[in-house]
C-alpha cells in the first residue's frame, strides 16, 4: 500500500482557520454557534473550529460530541464488536442551527447516521455539515456546506485524517491499495 501526504500540519491549521471564518461569515449577527463533532476524529476537529471561532470573533460556541454507533446501517458487518463511547450534547438541539463536523465525507452513510442520532435528541432548525475532506463516491444525496479540501479518489484509495489526539500528528494522507 502506498501513502501520499496531501495536507501537512500547517496546511491543516490554515484550512481549519478558513473553515472557521466561513462559519463566522454565514452569520454576521454573531448568534451562538452549535458545533457537534462526530466521534471519533470529528470531535478534535470541532474543538479546533470552536477555538478558532472564539479567537477570531465574539461569537459564543457550544460544542457537543455525537456517538453514531447504534445508528449505522453497517453495524453488524463492519463493527461486530462495536462499543458505545456515548454522546455528550450539553445543549438543547431544538430550534438550533447545528453544524455537524466529521473528518471525511465518502458515501454519506456516516452523516445520515449522525442526522438520525441528532434528530432523536430533538428538532434542530437547520443541520449543516463541515468536513475536512470530501472524497466523492456518494451513495446517499448528502453534500457538505463547508469543505476543507475536495480529493477525488478511486474506490481502491482511501483517506486518513490524522489528529494529534489519536494519531500523534495532524495531517491528511491518501492511501492506495496496490
Amino acid at each position: 500500500m502506498s501513502e501520499k501526504l496531501i495536507i501537512d500540519e500547517q496546511t491543516m491549521k490554515r484550512t481549519l482557520a478558513r473553515l472557521s471564518h466561513e462559519i463566522i461569515e454565514q452569520d454576521p449577527d454573531g448568534a451562538p454557534v452549535f458545533l457537534v463533532g462526530i466521534k471519533r476524529r470529528g470531535v478534535p476537529l470541532a474543538k479546533r473550529i470552536r477555538e478558532n471561532i472564539e479567537k477570531f470573533s465574539d461569537i459564543h460556541v457550544e460544542l457537543g460530541e455525537l456517538d453514531i454507533t447504534l445508528y449505522r446501517d453497517d453495524l453488524t458487518e463492519r463493527y461486530p464488536d462495536a462499543r458505545l463511547s456515548g454522546s455528550d450534547i450539553p445543549f438543547d438541539v431544538n430550534g438550533k442551527h447545528i453544524i455537524l463536523i466529521d473528518d471525511v465525507l465518502y458515501t454519506g452513510r456516516t452523516v445520515r447516521a449522525a442526522m438520525d442520532a441528532l434528530v432523536r435528541l430533538g428538532r434542530p432548525a437547520r443541520i449543516q455539515l463541515l468536513v475536512m475532506v470530501d472524497r466523492g463516491h456518494r451513495e446517499l444525496p448528502i453534500s457538505a456546506n463547508y469543505v476543507g479540501k475536495n480529493v477525488p479518489t478511486s474506490r481502491r484509495e482511501f483517506i486518513s485524517v490524522r489528529v494529534e489526539e489519536y494519531d500523534g500528528k495532524n495531517e491528511v494522507v491518501l492511501f492506495t491499495r496496490e
